[in-house]
């Protein structure tokens, strides 16, 4: 994986200014999205040739990268704090990774284990309605990890990937590693654990490669889906998915992570039949040491300002971050 510096300069509301990195994470001016610990080194802003002024949050830290240009901009202190269940996007790509599916395929029938239909009746965290011995398909189970968000799943489905939830978690780092994701550490696989932490721009990073896997853009991009026996669908907890072009990804809220989302958005890139360039952005501790509830829609809300102005402006400037670009794919 490579990060390739990008002849761009961002501002915004939220104070951010950043230049890419190789091999890392964006790095801003002192005190505002510099990388603490070990870690590539920073490099100077580049010279500006664009000003999106991004209505960047302000609290907690954010990224947004777009594809073929790089990295946008970073905002906020990039140290690693709790995500919470956008844990689940590295679930879902090392499921993918190790057993991938086809458009149109559903994959392998997964058996409901005890301990997943045990947790269904957790209060003090998001599950879905699982009953032992119930089967149902791979492609079903990440459905219902990613949309509504259900932690029995995700960890059924590490069981299922790995042997042992522990024995997947170091499968999630050692991918975390090779994608060079260097200020992110994993100790579970559904995202409850607190310990479990990342920045925003090793999550961009890991979004980037997510939306690459035809099974889990598909699945991201859901409003809901359904369970057998049960008559009500199970709805995507990603309410950015009613704004026009946003085709994912995932959110994740906790006391201790605040409200955090990744999300993936589709603007056009200008001219009749053109296409569209992705855009991806993550926003992470809005609201922390609130309520979960408080955090995910200050989240939504931080995150749609973001999804609106890039909507609106960066079409119009992509054939000046198009030509000083080094490739991003």
């Amino acid at each position: 994986m490579l990060w390739l510096l990008a002849a761009v300069l961002v501002t915004g509301a939220g104070g951010g200014m950043a230049a890419t990195l190789p091999d890392g994470p964006a790095a801003g001016p002192a005190g505002k999205g510099a990388v603490r610990g070990e870690g590539p080194p920073t490099l100077p802003a580049p010279a500006p040739v664009v000003d999106l002024d991004l209505p960047w949050p302000q609290e907690g830290q954010s990224a947004v990268a777009v594809t073929k240009v790089g990295v946008l901009g970073v905002n906020g202190p990039q140290r690693p704090v709790p995500i919470a269940s956008v844990t689940k996007v590295m679930t879902a790509y090392v499921v993918l990774r190790d057993h991938p599916l086809r458009d149109g395929e559903d994959g392998p029938t997964i058996t409901v284990d005890d301990q997943a239909a045990a947790e269904s009746a957790s209060t003090s965290e998001s599950t879905a309605p699982l009953v032992a011995g119930q089967r149902l398909t791979q492609r079903k189970l990440l459905e219902v990890m990613l949309l509504p968000s259900a932690n029995n799943v995700a960890r059924l489905l590490a069981r299922w990937d790995a042997g042992s939830e522990e024995a997947f978690v170091q499968r999630m780092n050692a991918e975390a590693a090779r994608l060079g994701m260097t200020a992110t550490t994993y100790t579970g696989s559904s995202g409850i654990e607190s310990t479990t932490v990342s920045t925003a721009a090793d999550q961009v990073v890991l979004a980037r490669e997510a939306m690459k896997d035809p099974a889990l853009r598909a699945t991201v991009a859901l409003r809901s889906t359904t369970l057998p026996g049960r008559a009500a669908p199970l709805r995507n907890t990603n309410t950015l998915l009613d704004r026009p072009g946003v085709v994912g990804l995932k959110t994740g809220s906790s006391t201790p992570a605040g409200g955090n989302l990744m999300w993936a958005l589709e603007v056009p890139e200008g001219g009749a039949g053109s296409g569209h360039r992705l855009v991806l952005g993550v926003v992470l501790g809005q609201r922390a040491g609130t309520t979960p509830t408080e955090g995910m829609r200050a989240a939504l809300e931080n995150s749609g300002r973001l999804v609106d102005a890039l909507g609106q402006k960066l079409p119009q400037v992509l054939p000046a971050l198009d030509g000083g670009r080094r490739e991003w794919a």
